[in-house]
């Protein structure tokens, strides 16, 4: 049975896709070791990656702890176990929870920003003119978004946990009359290192694929203004994607090394 020609031609562009990919990731990794670095250029994007994504993060944050914990106490309720809310509150948002819903809102933002942006640039001839200067794409534009995302996106796991569990606390105050004293120590011994490590180790593997994603497809932007548009929108949905696929290898490799 042979394949089609159009088969095999999605195939080479998708294997080509990955190795472009791949150069883009060590290519960002080499320049990173050495100078010259724009320092203000990532201070800029830290600021617009980090502070700019903080209402979005703090708000997903605060509502997703509190649905769960209201999607939580009509199970605990049944088993006469509504003691038990703060640790399942804690553990899902630490874990989980945080780092991938921050991860999504992040990349929605953040990828699809880095995409229109660059790629805007692309086809307005931006980029080849910076190439006729003698600047380097990657050092200048890449690389800064590159270190800005991988520096803040932890910060605002920790902040968006936070409200996850602090937005379970009022739901458990609220609604199920819970003491604040109860609700607290139970989170408190429930939380381990372990636990506190595995949510902070994901969101550095997000962190990469939210900017070189979005700067791949800024990249590789094709068809004027309309392929700006495409762009944008294929590096929001494999980015998403991508950090859902990660996140269960992660977790699945955490599990086989008995880290948890």
């Amino acid at each position: 049975m042979t394949l089609s020609t159009a088969t095999v031609d999605f195939v080479k562009r998708r294997v080509l896709a990955v190795q472009d990919f791949t150069l883009l990731l060590v290519g960002s990794f080499r320049r990173a070791l050495t100078p010259p670095r724009y320092i203000v250029d990532t201070l800029l994007q830290m600021d617009l990656i980090g502070v700019g994504s903080l209402p979005i993060v703090v708000l997903t944050g605060f509502f997703t702890g509190g649905v769960l914990a209201l999607q939580t106490y009509r199970t605990l309720s049944t088993f006469g176990e509504v003691s038990l809310m703060g640790q399942v509150v804690a553990l899902s948002v630490v874990r989980e929870l945080g780092p991938v819903l921050t991860a999504l809102m992040v990349a929605g933002r953040i990828s699809s920003g880095i995409a229109s942006e660059i790629g805007s640039m692309l086809v307005s001839e931006q980029i080849d003119a910076m190439r006729a200067f003698g600047t380097d794409p990657i050092r200048k534009l890449v690389l800064p978004r590159l270190v800005a995302t991988f520096s803040t996106l932890p910060i605002l796991t920790i902040l968006s946990d936070f409200c996850g569990i602090l937005g379970g606390f009022f739901i458990s105050y609220y609604t199920v009359r819970l003491t604040s004293e109860e609700y607290w120590t139970s989170v408190y011994q429930t939380l381990t290192m372990q636990d506190v490590t595995q949510g902070l180790l994901k969101p550095f593997a997000f962190a990469l694929v939210i900017a070189l994603v979005g700067c791949y497809y800024g990249l590789n932007t094709k068809g004027g203004t309309e392929g700006v548009g495409r762009s944008t929108t294929q590096a929001m949905v494999v980015a998403s994607v991508l950090i859902l696929v990660l996140d269960f290898f992660i977790t699945k490799f955490l599990i086989a090394i008995h880290f948890f």
